[in-house]
């Protein structure tokens, strides 16, 4: 009988995501293994593998059809013999999918006596649905992306305000346009137009990832973890004497073998062999128990478009500064165009966020969970200290250990910052 494919959970969080691109076309034969389709989540562009053999009969989800509701069926696999008349969608899922991309030519709907149903009358401009999203087909988002339209200006003649393709192409004809480069505006509920009116601000929809950080940071900061912050200024001499060694040794730039070790490196390593002698503090909490990890899974914060992605350097304490550099610069561009797996991302131990080189002297981050710390880089900067009675002149960088309450106590953050200090402080001890 003929085999669905459905679409899949990417994560253990995920309940839905948007079908990029397919890869496949009616009537092409696959193999297990064989890429079909690409599925894009909050933070991830992943590949789609069939896992059974046969013939692609029909595609479900149209390219580009955003909000696919984890495993609602988005195409149809024929064994040996079969057609498409064997295909019956009413029994593939009772769940509710999004509308399948119309023919290119958007045939006027029909009634139910089979003549051509009267035109529809004129609709306002679009507006977004509960979710959020305009509701149009993959079809008219692609001309609007190319022409450069909003789709929020155009009325949607299809079945609820739909927009369709004939709609797009006759707002091209009317010339409705958005600035280059310019996010289109959007309906915001709840603003107070006399305080702000409609023309002096522009809205930038809240995409997947946006959401989901807002969602899991709030959650973290308001209901269930208790945070407390600790901070501790850091000397960088020996270790900014000891990078400038490690690099010395790398051969040239475009040569192979070549390195630069950052002092973001050397944090990532000194924080996992802090973790290591502090075991107390690479922990989570759960109801029934504390989990005290057995490896420093350290997840390393990037900016990307759109919001913060952490990779995560697994076992980070028993590698070395070059591994360390390498598999950062990998997952950190990765990152950026969106390709990591969700097993690089979700899960870690501890994590790290830099803002050093924003010039940011210290803050606080808010936990990652399920993991018990996050530290907070600030900028090493030359400042007026004392040694040995002395006033002189040295690079110091001011880290903070925000704490999980639950699970790191005052004291066992204390001791984490101690040995972090002196890691950080004299390198060669990372040796021992």
């Amino acid at each position: 009988m003929p085999i669905p494919i459905l679409m899949p959970a990417l994560s253990p969080t995920m309940e839905e995501g948007t079908l990029a691109r397919w890869l496949k076309k009616e009537g092409d034969d696959v193999t297990s293994g064989d890429v079909i389709a690409e599925i894009e989540t909050d933070k991830a562009t992943m590949e789609v593998e069939a896992i059974d053999e046969g013939k692609i009969g029909k595609i479900l989800i149209g390219e580009g059809t955003e909000g696919v509701k984890v495993n609602a069926p988005i195409a149809v696999i024929l064994e040996e013999g079969e057609t498409t008349s064997d295909i019956d969608e009413t029994s593939l899922s009772s769940e509710a999918a999004p509308t399948v991309e119309a023919p290119a030519d958007e045939p006027a709907e029909v009634s139910n006596n089979g003549s051509a149903a009267p035109a529809p009358q004129a609709k306002p401009a679009a507006s977004p649905s509960a979710n959020g999203r305009i509701k149009s087909s993959p079809v008219a988002r692609r001309i609007a992306s190319e022409a450069n339209l909003p789709l929020e200006a155009i009325q949607g003649t299809g079945p609820n305000g739909r927009i369709v393709k004939a709609d797009v192409l006759k707002a091209k004809e009317q010339g409705i346009s958005a600035p280059a480069n310019t996010p289109a505006q959007l309906p915001v509920a709840g603003i107070d137009e006399r305080l702000y009116p409609a023309d002096s601000y522009t809205t930038i929809k809240n995409d997947g990832m946006r959401k989901t950080i807002a969602k899991r940071l709030h959650q973290s900061f308001n209901t269930d973890v208790p945070h407390f912050p600790l901070n501790i200024d850091l000397e960088l001499t020996n270790l900014l004497a000891a990078r400038e060694r490690v690099n010395a040794a790398s051969p040239a730039k475009g040569e192979d073998g070549f390195f630069k070790i950052s002092v973001n490196d050397f944090i990532i390593k000194a924080c996992a062999q802090a973790l290591m002698a502090v075991p107390e503090a690479n922990a989570s909490y759960t109801d029934e128990a504390i989990l005290q990890h057995h490896h420093a899974d350290i997840g390393v914060a990037v900016p990307i478009e759109g919001g913060l992605i952490t990779p995560i350097v697994w076992k980070a304490e028993t590698k070395g500064l070059k591994e360390i550099s390498a598999e950062i610069k990998d997952l950190a561009g990765r990152a950026r165009s969106k390709k990591l797996k969700p097993e690089e991302y979700q899960g870690g131990t501890f994590s790290v966020s830099n803002l050093g080189m924003f010039g940011i002297q210290s803050f606080s981050s808010i936990v990652n969970q399920p993991q018990g710390a996050i530290l907070s880089v600030g900028t090493g900067e030359e400042r007026a200290v004392v040694r040995e009675g002395q006033i002189v002149v040295r690079t110091m960088m001011t880290v903070t250990l925000t704490c999980d309450h639950r699970v790191v106590d005052g004291a066992v953050g204390a001791a984490l910052l101690a040995k972090l200090k002196t890691f950080i402080e004299d390198p060669a001890a990372m040796l021992l």
